[in-house]
C-alpha cells in the first residue's frame, strides 16, 4: 500500500467488480478482443476476465434467472464480443434502414470506395489508407448493407470486409469489374512540384 497519490488505486478483481468493467469494454468494441487484451483493458488477471466472462455469457442467455437477453456474448476467432441475437437480426435491421438518411457522408463515401476496389479489407487497412478513423463509417455501412463481414482472421482476429450486391444495385452494375478503372482519376502529383523538373 502506498500513499503516492500519483499511483493509481488497485482496482478489486472479484468477479463482479472485473464483469462490470468487461461490459463497459464491450459495449465500444467494434472487433472481437482476446482474453489476454480484455485483460489488460480491465487491468485484471486472465483467469478472473475468463471467469467473468463465462457469468456474463450464462447472464445474457438467461441461465442466471434473469430474461435471455437480445444481445450475446461470442467468441469469434480467439476474441469476445457483444452480438446482435440472430432472431433479431431482422428487427435492427428495419430500425437501422427507418433511421438512416438517403445519402451517404463523403467519409462513407471515400471508405466504400476503398473496400470497393481493394477488398477484403480490414477496418486498420481502410484508416491507414484514409489516414482517419473509420470505426463509425464502417458501422454505417454495415447498416446500409453495402457492406459485409466476409471472413475474421484467425490469428488477428480482424475482420475483413467486402462489398454486398446490395451495393452492385445500387450502383447499377452487375459485378465489381464494371467499376472505373482508378487509376486515370488519381492526381499524377505533378502540381505539388510547382513545375521543377528533377535534375
Amino acid at each position: 500500500m502506498t500513499d503516492d497519490p500519483t499511483e493509481p488505486a488497485a482496482r478489486p478483481n472479484d468477479t463482479a467488480s472485473v464483469a462490470r468493467r468487461l461490459e463497459a469494454i464491450l459495449l465500444i468494441l467494434d472487433e472481437p478482443q482476446s482474453l489476454v487484451s480484455l485483460a489488460a483493458a480491465v487491468a485484471a488477471p486472465v483467469p478472473a476476465v475468463r471467469q467473468a466472462i463465462e457469468g456474463l455469457v450464462a447472464d445474457y442467455d438467461g441461465e442466471t434467472g434473469g430474461p435471455r437477453r437480445g444481445f450475446e456474448l461470442r467468441e469469434v476467432g480467439g476474441g469476445w464480443r457483444l452480438y446482435v441475437r440472430e432472431e433479431y437480426d431482422d428487427v435492427v435491421g428495419e430500425f437501422v434502414n427507418t433511421q438512416a438518411p438517403s445519402r451517404l457522408s463523403q467519409a462513407a463515401l471515400e471508405t466504400l470506395a476503398v473496400i470497393a476496389y481493394k477488398q477484403p479489407m480490414t477496418r486498420g487497412q481502410v484508416a491507414s489508407i484514409r489516414a482517419v478513423n473509420v470505426d463509425s463509417v464502417v458501422r454505417t455501412l454495415l447498416a446500409r448493407g453495402l457492406i459485409t463481414e466476409v471472413f475474421t482472421d484467425p490469428d488477428t482476429g480482424a475482420i475483413h470486409y467486402g462489398t454486398t450486391d446490395q451495393l452492385l444495385v445500387n450502383l447499377g452494375i452487375n459485378s465489381l469489374d464494371e467499376l472505373p478503372h482508378i487509376s486515370p482519376l488519381l492526381d499524377d502529383g505533378a502540381d505539388g512540384f510547382d513545375g521543377e523538373v528533377l535534375r
